[in-house]
């Protein structure tokens, strides 16, 4: 918070115990931040991941990056590489696989193979969804699980770009 300043010693000593690099602790203003790990014993690591907003799973909505919190989640050695976020499901579309209020992790990554679950911007970037990806003939297809749902076109004219890739779920059973 710039109160005190840091021996460059304890830095170097805080990046290992949390296994980043030393430039981890000064991101650039405009960057998500780094995911912290944490390891566990028998093999598994913990990771400290931000919540950066809601994702629609349904119409999209508005796409607004704030950190809201952060949330761990424990993966088996070694952990997914890459920009991990989690993002808060609001809607229907995606169940029953992914529930609304669900919390979904993301891998940042520009790229899926079919029949995987991304995050996507759409409509000139301003709105996202969460949808199963399917490439067809130039184009891609962002399908619902929830058959109550329309696929959404991504083309030459509807244009979207993928963010994230799903890598994990998690809700509360009620």
């Amino acid at each position: 918070n710039g109160v005190r300043k840091a021996n460059q010693d304890v830095l170097f000593q805080l990046a290992d115990i949390f296994n980043v690099s030393v430039d981890d602790f000064f991101p650039p203003r405009d960057s998500m931040p780094s995911n912290i790990i944490y390891p566990l014993s028998s093999g598994l690591q913990q990771v400290s991941i931000p919540i950066i907003g809601t994702i629609a799973c349904g119409d999209p909505i508005t796409a607004e990056e704030n950190i809201e919190g952060y949330t761990k989640e424990t993966f088996e050695k070694p952990v997914p590489s890459g920009t991990l976020f989690a993002l808060r499901c609001k809607g229907h579309s995606m169940e029953p696989i992914i529930p609304n209020g669900a919390l979904v992790t993301l891998r940042a990554q520009p790229n899926v193979e079919d029949d995987e679950i991304a995050a996507v911007l759409v409509d000139g970037d301003n709105e996202a969804t969460l949808k199963r990806i399917k490439h067809q003939n130039g184009m891609v297809m962002l399908l619902p699980e929830n058959k109550d749902y329309t696929p959404i076109i991504l083309n030459k004219d509807n244009p979207g770009r993928i963010v994230g890739k799903v890598i994990h779920v998690s809700w509360d059973i009620k």
